[in-house]
């Protein structure tokens, strides 16, 4: 259970940082603080992911160009992977990079896997091996209850994005049917506007886009 539960810490931090990485760079694209991932709470879990699978398979390889391609290759599959099934859950294109050069059916891109390398390369060398020794301070009760704390506070999160994501695949196939343009959002329409936030190319069907326009002009 110990053992268990500092993973789950590992993925907590590496979530987190996630999440403030992308905060980071929107507010340099942007010049605005917005908060970035499908989650309400500041973490991307598909960092936290990407530092599990780190810890499997690149923490024990020494060879600094391995590192590198392993590290690539793990975070274009999470990508791909997260981008292939949150669409077919919510009928919506969350990224596209279909505009750059060297990009895989606009999931995964050549601009995105060199600067994951470089951080697998940063995880191994720096980050991960700082963490680890904080970590390893703390005591296996205390872990154990963080570790719970966090995976009932993820599970709660993850139930309320999941719920604003199937209503508007609802609100989607609704609009489709009855090829209304001007479809009223409900209660969740403050969901809709932060993931319209944290997802500016988010590319839902064409009969919602109306939805997602009025809710930009909304926001100005």
């Amino acid at each position: 259970m110990a053992i268990f539960s500092r993973y789950v810490i590992y993925f907590v931090i590496y979530a987190f940082i996630g999440w403030i990485i992308e905060v980071v760079a929107k507010y340099i694209e942007t010049g605005k603080l917005i908060n970035r991932g499908f989650l309400i709470g500041p973490i991307c879990p598909i960092y936290g992911r990407a530092g599990v699978l780190f810890i499997f398979f690149i923490y024990n390889t020494n060879n600094v160009f391995l590192v590198f391609l392993k590290s690539v290759l793990i975070c274009s599959i999470l990508e791909y992977a997260a981008s292939f099934i949150m669409e077919k859950l919510f009928h919506a294109r969350w990224w596209d990079y279909s505009h750059r050069k060297f990009n895989i059916n606009g999931r995964i891109c050549l601009g995105t896997m060199v600067p994951f390398g470089l951080l697998g390369v940063f995880f191994k060398y720096g980050m991960h091996p700082f963490f680890e020794s904080i970590v390893n301070l703390l005591s296996d009760n205390l872990v154990i209850v963080l570790a719970i704390t966090f995976i009932i506070l993820y599970i709660i999160d993850n139930i309320i994005g999941y719920i604003a994501g199937f209503k508007l695949k609802k609100h989607i196939t609704e609009v489709k049917k009855d090829s209304t343009e001007d479809y009223k959002v409900d209660k969740y329409e403050w969901i809709y506007k932060r993931i319209i936030k944290a997802f500016p190319h988010i590319h839902p069907v064409k009969t919602v886009t109306n939805i997602f326009n009025r809710n930009k002009k909304d926001n100005k």
